[in-house]
């Protein structure tokens, strides 16, 4: 399974540097000088780090053979990615990755079946969107309050929502 550590934003200059929208916890190393990174889509890619900088709290990278402005413009909107396999597990247990958590049954402390996790939103708050038959999507904050188990080996995880979150 692939995952998505950064997106191509605009051009920044003359000389083919590009902002990246970071999606990774440890940009230093998914972003070091001389690491080739996979893209979506796969035929831009792979683009290899030539340098990368932060000005003013955004990400610049400059790839190899990516010189011009024209060449940096080409890229945008191209998403990093990488095998959800080079990612190290966390010692936390209560820590998870998005890929872990995308494709979990969930269901309720009673034993009724929600939905399916599709997606993981993080807007200041985590918040699991849960893909529900025939209705809307919900979402449900990702706290352990509301989602009180995760079980990754069986596929599945438990919520306790308050009156009216679904």
């Amino acid at each position: 399974m692939q995952l998505v550590v950064g997106r191509i934003g605009r051009p920044h200059g003359v000389r083919g540097d590009v902002t990246v929208e970071v999606r990774t916890d440890d940009p230093e190393l998914r972003f070091a000088a001389g690491k080739p990174i996979a893209t979506d889509p796969a035929d831009r890619g792979p683009l290899v780090v030539a340098g990368r900088r932060w000005h003013k709290g955004v990400l610049l990278v400059t790839f190899e053979g990516v010189t011009d402005r024209d060449a940096a413009e080409e890229l945008r909107g191209t998403m990093l990615v990488i095998d959800s396999a080079e990612v190290t597990p966390s010692d936390d247990p209560d820590e998870f990755h998005d890929h872990q958590l995308i494709g979990l049954s969930v269901q309720t402390v009673a034993g009724e079946p929600v939905g399916e996790v599709e997606d993981v939103l993080h807007h200041g708050q985590d918040l699991l969107v849960v893909r529900r038959k025939g209705q809307e999507d919900a979402l449900i904050p990702f706290v352990r309050e509301l989602v009180p188990e995760v079980d990754l080996e069986a596929g599945r995880l438990v919520v306790d929502p308050p009156e009216g979150l679904l």
